[in-house]
């Protein structure tokens, strides 16, 4: 008990963030339209925004009015009417956690990669599996051909009051659960009734629930996604603006069949359709900036918009029009040393936070930093990407690109704001490739192995490399690793997009991007000699010219 109650400090921790998510300033229950006093200043509540969007009240379905035990009992409720729904599911990433890449064989997703956060699913899958969209997934023998696991709650609960438990397999607790263990803390069990009968579209809540959170807190991976997006005002995001234009994620991420577009598995890097219209067969994709705005953005035809429109050529619409990223008032984390972990006091766990609230070191996890407001660094971005997989060599003495985005001076590639993550994390000495550490387990379950209980790395990398099929000599330790995550989030209004100086200057935000040349940036010494020559002799001219005119107009009169 002792250890569930180490390894459930960590979790209290994730339960917590992911109860902000889903209860502070929830979506309001879905109702029948009603009627609406008659003001075109007043905004329309949550409920009758939502009302506007739905044709039937789901707390009169007979099949609803029952006192559900499990999750998976709600879905069979489900599918009842939305035959097809599950079927959809389990053709998409969300349920797969798989995909293929094309261009180079590498298979993807969060069941293959491995990241420089928490590192990988394999061996984690019941702390990891509360974000998956469905129920019991505990270990490598989950069945994704079964539409009874899918959840469909998760996704659709208007009531801010359905949560999923890291250790619980993607289960929300059914019934009150102490939490962690011995400490009088209660996490309720879910209404499941309540939640099935007050089911609607979508939320930036209950997108948010998931993504906000990843990697284990609030803003933690994105650095563009966090709580603060769930009620944002203008200055934080003009398109999701709660008072403003209100786009939920569905708005832009528009999904067919219950398949969501847009990935950082396959990056959109440069748009060639210049809008999408409504009844128009369109395979591209509807997330992109030009799917609205089209390929000329800056509609008023002065000199100054066609030279904005020329910039298109080779910016992303986020390099000027997200000028920093984590600024609402939510730290993202910047670096994470795994390789510091497991230091205990009196053989207890510790934590040490820092001035602003944050961890700087936690004994489960190792030391962190966070930063706000945080000015985006740049690349080349033409859509490809290559991963570091398990067995892929790494660069033992330098840095190990988690995943690489190509992209130059070309055609298809367009300069994008990124956010690099750098980490530390463990790898094999022998194989001198990444290793997938076995850290957590399930709610009330013991496994020495798990490094969340016994702190001993050598038993959590033989666990985990077990769970892998990886073979594991013993010997290993940390690589420097970095992690490119492109940012597209926390859009800022047009007035606070950036300055021509702010990249055409010695010292701008792309000094570092190559292949391009920029005025105010670039230059020869001896040209800006012969520059700065004849602009002085212009200047001795304009003098001499002018004084010599005084002189003559005085000596006349």
């Amino acid at each position: 008990m002792k250890r569930n109650t180490i390894l459930f400090t960590g979790l209290a921790a994730a339960v917590f963030a992911i109860g902000i998510a889903r209860a502070t300033d929830a979506p309001a229950p879905a109702a029948p339209p009603q009627a609406a006093a008659p003001d075109s200043k007043r905004q329309p509540s949550p409920v009758e925004q939502r009302a506007a969007h739905t044709t039937a009240d789901h707390s009169k379905f007979k099949e609803l009015q029952q006192d559900f035990k499990t999750g998976p009992d709600v879905t069979k409720a489900c599918l009842t009417c939305h035959t097809e729904a599950g079927k959809q599911i389990m053709k998409t990433k969300h349920w797969t956690w798989e995909w293929l890449n094309p261009e180079n064989n590498q298979l993807l997703g969060k069941r293959h990669v491995i990241n420089n956060f928490c590192t990988a699913v394999p061996s984690n899958y019941a702390f990891c599996t509360a974000c998956h969209v469905g129920y019991g997934w505990r270990d490598d023998k989950f069945d994704f051909t079964n539409e009874g696991n899918v959840d469909c709650l998760v996704c659709h609960d208007t009531t801010g009051s359905y949560r999923k438990l890291p250790g619980f397999a993607g289960n929300p607790p059914y019934q009150p659960v102490e939490l962690p263990p011995k400490s009088g803390k209660m996490v309720p069990a879910v209404d499941l009734k309540n939640v099935a009968q007050h089911v609607g579209v979508t939320s930036r809540a209950t997108c948010g629930a998931c993504h906000f959170l990843g990697g284990g807190g609030d803003a933690v991976k994105h650095g563009d996604l966090d709580t603060s997006l769930k009620n944002p005002k203008r200055y934080l995001d003009v398109h999701m603006d709660a008072n403003g234009l209100n786009f939920s994620c569905g708005t832009c991420h528009a999904t067919k069949g219950h398949n969501i577009p847009g990935s950082r598995y396959t990056p959109t890097a440069k748009d060639t359709v210049q809008t999408h219209i409504r009844g128009k067969v369109d395979t591209s994709n509807p997330s992109t900036c030009q799917s609205c705005h089209g390929l000329k953005p800056h509609k008023d035809n002065s000199i100054v918009t066609a030279k904005l429109n020329e910039h298109t050529d080779k910016l992303a619409c986020q390099t000027c029009h997200i000028p920093q990223f984590a600024r609402g008032n939510i730290a993202t984390k910047m670096t994470w040393d795994w390789s510091t972990a497991g230091q205990l006091k009196d053989g207890k766990p510790f934590t040490i936070k820092g001035s602003s609230g944050h961890d700087e070191y936690a004994s489960i996890k190792g030391n962190f930093t966070y930063e706000s407001d945080v000015v985006p660094e740049y690349q080349w971005i033409n859509g490809k990407v290559k991963y570091t997989l398990l067995g892929d060599p790494i660069n033992v003495d330098g840095v190990t690109e988690i995943n690489h985005y190509y992209g130059g001076p070309d055609e298809q590639s367009r300069i994008w704001p990124v956010k690099v993550f750098r980490g530390k994390q463990p790898f094999d000495l022998e194989t001198k490739s990444l290793l997938v550490p076995h850290t957590a387990v399930g709610y009330g379950e013991k496994d020495d192995s798990a490094f969340w209980q016994n702190f001993k790395w050598d038993a959590a990398l033989k666990a985990g490399a077990d769970a892998v099929g990886r073979p594991f000599g013993g010997k290993f330790s940390f690589a420097r690793t970095e992690m490119t995550w492109p940012i597209t989030h926390m859009v800022a209004p047009k007035e606070d997009a950036l300055t021509c100086t702010q990249c055409h200057s010695k010292h701008g935000r792309l000094q570092n991007v190559g292949g391009i040349y920029m005025p105010g940036r670039d230059g020869k010494p001896w040209l800006d000699t012969i520059g700065w020559l004849a602009a002085l002799a212009t200047l001795i001219g304009v003098i001499g010219h002018g004084g010599l005119r005084i002189y003559l107009t005085t000596k006349r009169g």
